[in-house]
């Protein structure tokens, strides 16, 4: 991996929840590259073990915990083992989210007469699979911020980063649940980076665009590779006419997480879009 810079992270450590996908896996290995003894969280263990010995490889540091970042349980344990390996957390990427199709509409607009049997509406949206994207993508930021800041706030400098999403700005028609958790997402890091403000934690957000994942390649790509009609509008609206790269992301993140760079920067979502948050469409 190619670096835009490097910052010196040497004795901090790094959790990363979510590190096993495809942001969130090259964020952990960018923040090992830089020096820092990274604790990758996840729920499924392949994935992590994956990206754990992709950055031990390398000759950095690295360890996987399998973790479920809605069970409190599970967060203070992995909190205990961190704390032997590792020590103490320094900086907090809060990278976990998803979407659920049972809280996702089949149709971008309801017309009169639209409630043909079969087709999910808004109006017929499930409840559990609602409840799930909020616990995930809110829940699942709130949580792991509760368990590892409380030895953050006693350190002199700490960073917490959240990721937000395009959708918390410009919400995207058939996935309210999603959307709607987001916001909270970007709204929480004002308040968690004002809550904080008179400890040395830092706390602010990145808003990707358009990046392609595990969860959204089948949204955005037939089986032949070629672009979704909905992959389409999002690149007919993204000013720069392309998906971003993972690695894109890095400049942004390393920035937020540098005090030298941004030591006086809390509270902000940072939008890496394309340009998608600028155009008006005309």
């Amino acid at each position: 991996m190619k670096l835009p810079f490097t910052i010196d992270l040497a004795g901090k450590v790094a959790i990363v929840t979510g590190a096993g996908g495809v942001l969130c896996s090259v964020f952990s290995e960018a923040l090992a590259i830089c020096g820092a003894k990274v604790a990758l969280l996840g729920r499924s263990e392949e994935p992590l073990i994956t990206v754990a010995e992709r950055i031990t490889a390398g000759g950095h540091s690295a360890q996987w915990y399998k973790c479920d970042v809605l069970v409190r349980r599970e967060l203070e344990e992995c909190r205990e083992r961190i704390l032997a390996d590792f020590g103490a957390c320094d900086i907090l990427i809060n990278g976990a989210g998803g979407n659920d199709p049972r809280a996702t509409t089949d149709r971008e607009y309801h017309e009169p007469g639209g409630f043909d049997e079969g087709v999910r509406s808004f109006f017929n949206l499930d409840e559990e699979g609602i409840a799930g994207v909020f616990h995930l993508n809110f829940l699942g930021t709130l949580l792991p911020t509760q368990v590892f800041a409380a030895d953050m706030t006693e350190k002199t400098s700490a960073v917490i980063i959240n990721i937000s999403s395009m959708n918390a700005f410009n919400p995207l028609t058939k996935i309210p649940a999603y959307s709607g958790a987001k916001a909270a997402v970007s709204n929480l890091t004002q308040w968690l980076a004002v809550h904080f403000s008179k400890t040395g934690i830092r706390v602010n957000a990145i808003a990707p665009g358009f990046f392609i994942t595990k969860q959204n390649r089948s949204l955005l790509f037939d089986e032949n590779g070629e672009a979704s009609t909905r992959a389409g509008k999002i690149l007919a609206a993204t000013p720069m006419g392309r998906f971003g790269e993972a690695e894109e992301l890095l400049g942004t993140l390393l920035w937020l997480i540098s005090d030298e760079a941004s030591g006086f920067v809390t509270g902000i979502v940072v939008p890496v879009d394309g340009g998608f948050s600028a155009y008006s469409g005309v």
